[in-house]
């Protein structure tokens, strides 16, 4: 059974117990709190911006909330309720001693709603928060409503070959830059429990991704859930494959965003704002 109780007493050293957030955005302003959640044996950290119908949102690989969403997140909240997570070993939640998977993640994210006490929520998922989030609407459709899948595949070879084997394509463009790993090295240490586990959890996060088995396409074409798919036109995933999962889940939606690498897609809120507002307001909401 998941284990549900309020935020620790002593949380892992170095991270804030319940205090506001820094804002995003000097634009906006809304009610914003963080804490942390005993879930499955892990304090995990979590933060709830703005009011509304809740919009869950799960970030990249080796990312932290800031990194995928700080430029997406402000404007989002004006009209939503964001439940922002940071999954296991990443940011301020530290590691524990069980392999990410995409399973364990998920679990994690339904043991948050719950100890929120949201029964559903749309969410909003950027690559491995991607798969997490398609994860859980595969196996927990009664949580979800509404599901954005940003830079995100349901078979392996979604990838584009150099990514899960760099020698195959020197010097490709999709590949992420210097720049691009040492923000996600100084967002790391900037907030994790641990600031020295950087490269030793991202060598244990590499088979969550690296031997991603994938599901059945009929799994995909069983979705009900209303799905919007944005891809980068440089992205990890090729376009084929974003267009097969298009066709595949009844009604989906996809976006496919111009001069866009996997690693600049969440920096595009100039286009992602737009496409994923309309996509998430209902007919009832627009009137």
């Amino acid at each position: 059974m998941n284990e549900q109780q309020e935020s620790p007493t002593d949380p892992p050293a170095g991270t804030p117990t319940e205090s506001p957030a820094e804002p995003l955005a000097e634009t906006f302003t809304y009610p914003s709190s963080a804490g942390y959640a005993r879930v499955n044996g892990l304090d995990l950290y979590y933060e709830i911006h703005g009011t509304g119908q809740p919009l869950v949102l799960l970030h990249g690989g080796l990312h932290t909330i800031d990194l995928s969403f700080g430029g997406i997140l402000p404007a989002l909240a004006t009209t939503r309720q964001i439940v922002a997570v940071e999954l296991q070993g990443h940011g301020h939640t530290g590691d524990i001693d069980r392999a990410p998977t995409l399973s364990h993640l998920a679990d994690d994210v339904v043991a948050l709603l719950d100890h929120l006490g949201i029964d559903r929520a749309d969410f909003f998922g950027i690559s491995l928060g991607g798969l997490t989030a398609l994860q859980l609407a595969l196996t927990r459709p009664a949580r979800v409503n509404r599901l954005v899948l940003a830079s995100t595949h349901y078979r392996p070879d979604g990838y584009h070959a150099e990514i899960l084997a760099p020698d195959a394509r020197p010097g490709s463009a999709r590949m992420p830059t210097e720049g691009d790993f040492q923000e996600m090295y100084e967002a790391y240490v900037k907030v994790a429990p641990d600031p020295s586990r950087f490269e030793t959890f991202a060598e244990k996060l590499q088979p969550t991704v690296h031997s991603f088995e994938g599901w059945p396409a009929e799994s995909l074409a069983g979705l009900e859930a209303p799905v919007l798919l944005l891809v980068g036109d440089t992205d990890f995933v090729r376009l084929e494959h974003a267009v097969e999962m298009h066709e595949l889940i009844p009604g989906s939606r996809l976006g496919v965003l111009p001069a866009t690498t996997h690693s600049n897609l969440p920096r595009r809120a100039d286009l992602v704002v737009p496409m994923v507002r309309a996509f998430l307001t209902t007919p009832a909401e627009a009137g």
